[in-house]
């Protein structure tokens, strides 16, 4: 990983926690750490300073392929058991100011599981979106399974595989709306016809977003048409444009870029639709309040 100074320095000091909200470790802990990682230190170690040992062991790390375990293993919630001290952040805390460091090099970890015990550091490019708001309710493979799309959406991008990250981009919105209507619908048919906007047709009246309704706004509605459109969209260009058919058009990047933070952009709105609604207990109501979305 190509990490300036300054973010090496703000990592050591979370890899040593303690007064800024991470774990704390000791010394001895530190060097345990890092031994993992292949090197072969003893306790004392000759640095000043805990901070100033676990610099200079990320800086000999960071060039290695080691390194994206290694910032996977700071954020991992095993890290929070037994604690030796209290700690002021949650993981899901520190996964966010750790991003928040990271996004200046252009690195982001990104959840794979549903409770976010597996994670993976991923490249970004600055111009694709991040889906933020993986349901907790999902079953673990499914949610690994959108995980693992969200990832290789970006990853084809930046490798140039557009027709794969067009296939991917429609994936996500397939097994995304295949594991909400599996949620809230005793109806859910057993396998998927392939027919993507009507499955999300299916979704989106589970979710109280039906254009029909008369107590939203035109606007509103407009917005509701405008998500059709996305999946429509996407089901077209991978039709055309993708790795999964014969191909009428050859996709650029900004294609690729479109379908994907499309896709992302509708699957993020969809898991936040939902948890909201969840956490209202308005879910499968046939009245729904004009803002329930």
């Amino acid at each position: 990983m190509n990490l300036t100074a300054r973010t090496i320095e703000i990592l050591a000091d979370f890899t040593c926690g303690g007064g800024n909200g991470w774990p704390y470790r000791t010394g001895s802990a530190l060097i345990a750490l890092f031994n993992r990682y292949g090197f072969k230190e003893t306790y004392p170690y000759s640095a000043s300073s805990r901070t100033a040992f676990a610099r200079e062991k990320i800086t000999e790390l960071a060039p290695q392929e080691a390194m994206e375990r290694f910032i996977c293993d700071l954020v991992s919630p095993a890290n929070w058991i037994e604690l030796e001290q209290p700690v002021l952040h949650t993981p899901k805390e520190c996964l966010d100011r750790l991003n928040n460091l990271l996004a200046f090099d252009s690195y982001e970890v990104v959840p794979m599981g549903r409770q976010g015990i597996f994670h993976k550091v991923v490249f970004t490019s600055g111009s694709l979106i991040t889906v933020e708001s993986m349901p907790t309710t999902f079953p673990e493979l499914t949610a690994m399974f959108i995980g693992e799309q969200i990832v290789k959406c970006r990853q084809k991008i930046d490798s140039e595989d557009y027709d794969g990250a067009i296939t991917n981009a429609r994936s996500l919105i397939e097994h995304v709306l295949i594991a909400i209507e599996a949620e809230l619908s005793d109806q859910a048919p057993a396998t998927f016809d392939g027919e993507l906007p009507k499955l999300f047709n299916r979704v989106r009246t589970l979710l109280n977003m039906d254009a029909s309704r008369k107590d939203i706004s035109d606007s509103l509605k407009q917005v509701i048409n405008g998500l059709s459109s996305i999946v429509m969209g996407l089901a077209a260009m991978r039709n055309k444009m993708s790795d999964s058919h014969g191909k009428t058009y050859r996709p650029e990047r900004h294609h690729a870029k479109l379908a994907v933070n499309s896709a992302k952009t509708l699957a993020d709105f969809l898991f936040e639709t939902k948890d909201y609604q969840q956490k209202k207990g308005i879910l499968k109501t046939k009245e729904a309040d004009t803002n329930n979305w």
